[in-house]
């Protein structure tokens, strides 16, 4: 997909009534199968954003960042996300989260992104965050420098989303599960599975119409 194909998208976008938990659970987890709307407001999650962000390459396809996560002594080390973190007390509210931490993760100026909408929350389990993730875009691909928490930047190519055989079955073993089919997407050689694959699946929904 081109950029230009993109950005005409973008009013549709704003509009189109979202695929929610339809689309979300194409791509879950078991474990996340197991949540209802009642487990999850009596876990009482602690509040999280993720910003999906849109840009050309350097032949104008339309390309979204990724990161690799940190390897640390936690929950989600060394897995595949879109930037983003917890709700900090002095954050306006959740979109302000999601450019806070685009830009401590990645280094993309809050100024140069305009956020096309919010999508649906995805509940983590493991980790007990209901993270609530933005879709925005930006005209120039930008310089990004990583700080601590990010192993490296993943660009992936929109049409790769698009194409279905991108879709995949994996057998994983983590901290809270053990050997476990979970589905996924495969894009640039990289698993993504759980949250972020499941935010995927709704943006992959969108971006088909």
């Amino acid at each position: 997909m081109k950029f230009n194909q993109f950005k005409n998208k973008i009013n549709l976008l704003k509009t189109l009534k979202l695929g929610g938990l339809n689309a979300q659970f194409k791509l879950a987890p078991e474990l996340r199968l197991q949540y209802d709307a009642d487990k999850i407001k009596a876990s009482n999650p602690r509040k999280a954003a993720v910003l999906a962000l849109f840009y050309p390459n350097e032949n104008n396809e339309t390309t979204f960042l990724l990161t690799e996560r940190a390897t640390y002594k936690g929950t989600h080390s060394a897995q595949i996300s879109f930037p983003g973190g917890k709700k900090d007390k002095l954050d306006a509210d959740l979109e302000t989260t999601a450019l806070r931490e685009a830009f401590e993760e990645v280094g993309i100026p809050q100024k140069s992104i305009t956020i096309i909408r919010e999508l649906t929350d995805v509940f983590i389990p493991p980790s007990n965050f209901l993270a609530t993730p933005f879709i925005g875009f930006t005209d120039k691909r930008p310089n990004l420098t990583t700080n601590y928490e990010v192993e490296k930047t993943i660009e992936v190519l929109v049409k790769d989303l698009l194409n279905d055989t991108s879709l995949s079955t994996v057998n994983l073993s983590t901290s809270y599960m053990e050997n476990i089919d979970v589905p996924c997407f495969k894009l640039n050689n990289y698993i993504v599975w759980g949250a972020t694959a499941m935010m995927l699946s709704e943006i992959k929904e969108l971006l088909k119409c």
